[in-house]
């Protein structure tokens, strides 16, 4: 079917509809314009059409409707409401009890020892769990009796004690992760006869930093 004829037998339906609304008990006929314009548009309508269009004009007859009775209206009758459900029975309530927080255990834990963080006399770096600073011999240089240090006799040092300050306790923390990474380097790098006590030296500070507040 062609658009056209289409939207003929649309308007058509449409018109059929509209007048069957109409309370009467006998038909009428229906006079459909066909319209063209000049660019070949078409259009349907019930009136003729404007001066300068094309006209076809076709006769249809009206379809009867049957009158309602009195007091009918076209309109559905409301749906039935359902009677409204009884309210549930209250229970009377209780008080509830909460039960006092369990703390984690991450809250239970303690803090890491103190830890100290020393400086030898070349500059270098390190943690260590001793308060009192190591001390060292440093080597010095002897001359001979005539002045020349290429004859020197012997030898000779100066002992010379490292520098060292508490850790502050909010670095505690990164300085005994950096002592138990130091003792595993240690323990995995260490020669034979020196392998089982650096290990026992890594497991207990591995140990000492699992179980305290720096622990995961």
């Amino acid at each position: 079917m062609s658009p056209t004829v289409r939207t003929f037998a649309r308007l058509l339906l449409a018109l059929s509809c509209g007048i069957s609304g109409i309370a009467t008990a006998t038909a009428a006929d229906i006079t459909i314009y066909r319209c063209t314009d000049a660019s070949g548009a078409l259009t349907l309508q019930n009136a003729p059409c404007p001066k300068g269009m094309k006209q076809e004009a076709r006769t249809m007859q009206g379809v009867n409707s049957v009158p309602m009775a009195p007091g009918q209206t076209g309109t559905a009758p409301p749906p039935a409401t359902a009677p409204a459900a009884p309210a549930p029975a209250t229970t009377p309530t209780t008080d509830v009890v909460t039960p006092p927080a369990v703390p984690s255990p991450d809250t239970r834990r303690l803090p890491p020892p103190v830890m100290f963080q020393c400086t030898t006399y070349d500059k270098g770096r390190y943690v260590t769990e001793d308060p009192e600073p190591a001390s060292r011999c440093v080597a010095l240089q002897t001359i001979g009796l005539d002045g020349n240090p290429q004859s020197g006799a012997g030898q000779a040092c100066e002992v010379v004690r490292d520098v060292c300050a508490r850790v502050p306790d909010g670095a505690l923390c990164d300085a005994w992760k950096q002592r138990r990474d130091e003792t595993e380097v240690a323990f995995r790098f260490a020669r034979p006869e020196n392998a089982e006590k650096n290990r026992a030296e890594y497991e207990r500070v591995a140990r000492i930093v699992a179980e305290s507040s720096c622990g995961p």
